[in-house]
């Protein structure tokens, strides 16, 4: 199966995924002295969810 369909069976696990990783990095930036591991963790999470329609307008270019 190629990697592009497996990429579309998968965009609601990669967005809900990475809804998570940054809800969590938000809220350890909020209760921690140092913010940036924080907003490091939440950039990352962005980083998740964008993954496939990052991909996608790639591929078509």
């Amino acid at each position: 199966m190629p990697l592009q369909e497996l990429l579309e069976m998968a965009i609601f696990l990669f967005n809900l995924t990475g809804l998570v990783i940054c809800l969590i990095g938000l809220t350890l930036a909020q209760r921690m002295s140092r913010r940036w591991p924080g907003y490091a963790l939440a950039a990352g999470g962005f980083g998740v969810a964008a993954t496939p329609l990052l991909y996608q307008m790639l591929a078509a270019g």
